[in-house]
């Protein structure tokens, strides 16, 4: 596998929580929505990646950026747990996360706490055995994130990373963008009922995501190890796997 040099770090979708608080408001349209904009394949991508976390040996998941608790719900679908294993969910939106807790009442286990993904004191350092994060990178500020990510893990411990790429093949990846530009405001307008910034964002951190190769440089310049990734659906996203170092010194 090949890492490019990484390139400047920052939001990609310039995406704001203070300034817009866009997924307060569509917080109970969010699958429906997740459903419109990718033609329902981003279910095959939720259950792959579901899949990889619950292959991985961990005993305290911490999943970043919940959301409705989908990537939750399709690993306890496939992975019953075991005594002491937990899972901590976390989002910055309560209403996103609300809709998390009604999904997965059912499973014991689960810790729910509203924080931030850029600054998480509330989570002690070298806790965690799993991090994961799954189409939430793109409105965030990626180093902030990621940084957090390793200051969590316990040395050793694994990061898991579900999030927009790129298509190989560049005449494809830019009609894929021209499809996207295209159709995306025209099925946003008509699902949101004219909430622009609900769909202007998804655009511009699907536009200046950066390509597999150089998101994994992003991960190895932080630290990071025996980075790999897997595109899926030509490349449209990919799920990157990596190591905080068993020695790790901050």
């Amino acid at each position: 596998m090949k890492i490019d040099q990484p390139t400047q770090v920052k939001n990609a979708a310039e995406f704001y929580a203070q300034q817009d608080d866009v997924f307060g408001r569509i917080a109970n349209r969010y699958d429906r929505l997740c459903d419109l904009f990718s033609l329902w394949i981003h279910r095959l991508w939720k259950r792959r990646v579901a899949k990889v976390i619950a292959k991985e040996t961990w005993f305290q998941l911490f999943d970043c950026a919940t959301g409705t608790g989908d990537i939750i719900l399709r690993v306890l679908r496939s992975k019953e747990l075991e005594e002491g294993q937990q899972i901590i969910a976390s989002d910055l939106s309560p209403q996103m996360l609300a809709v998390a807790q009604e999904r997965l009442k059912s499973f014991t286990h689960i810790d729910f706490q509203v924080l931030n993904a850029h600054f998480m004191p509330a989570i002690s350092s070298d806790s965690a055995d799993l991090f994961s994060i799954s189409l939430a990178l793109k409105i965030c500020e990626r180093e902030k994130v990621l940084r957090e990510a390793m200051r969590i893990l316990r040395p050793g411990g694994r990061l898991v990373v579900l999030e927009a790429s790129n298509i190989p093949w560049k005449w494809l990846q830019n009609l894929y963008l021209r499809y996207m530009r295209l159709c995306m405001p025209i099925i946003g307008w008509i699902a949101t009922g004219g909430d622009t910034s609900a769909y202007q964002y998804l655009l511009n951190g699907i536009e200046k995501f950066p390509t597999a190769e150089r998101l994994a440089s992003e991960m190895k310049s932080i630290g990071f190890e025996d980075i790999s990734f897997e595109r899926l659906s030509l490349g449209i996203v990919a799920i990157h796997v990596a190591r905080k170092p068993s020695s790790h010194i901050p």
